[in-house]
């Protein structure tokens, strides 16, 4: 009888050792790494991490590709309306000129 209450009590440990770690394993881990980068930083003082920079690429890429599915969808609509107002205004500014 002692020997399946003692199973049971480390069965428990186990558990509860299993989520303690599952719990703060993870912000342990993202304070270790912080910690590294600071201290790799402090050794390269004049090198400035790759983060922002490839965080301002892929806020200009975003941005270009959103340009562009808007540009497309003003072209998709006035070839679907048949809308020939802007190329009319061209020619007319054409035929001023001359």
């Amino acid at each position: 009888m002692l020997e399946q209450v003692w199973d049971v009590v480390k069965w428990v440990l186990l558990v509860l050792a299993a989520g303690f770690i599952g719990q703060f394993g993870k912000s342990f881990a993202l304070r270790f790494i912080e910690r590294r980068r600071n201290a790799q930083s402090d050794r390269e003082p004049g090198v400035p991490s790759p983060a922002p920079e490839i965080e301002k690429a892929r806020l200009e890429a975003r941005a270009k590709i959103e340009k562009k599915r808007a540009k497309a969808e003003v072209k998709r609509t006035k070839i679907s309306r048949g809308d020939r107002s802007s190329e009319d205004a061209s020619e007319r500014s054409d035929a001023e000129e001359v």
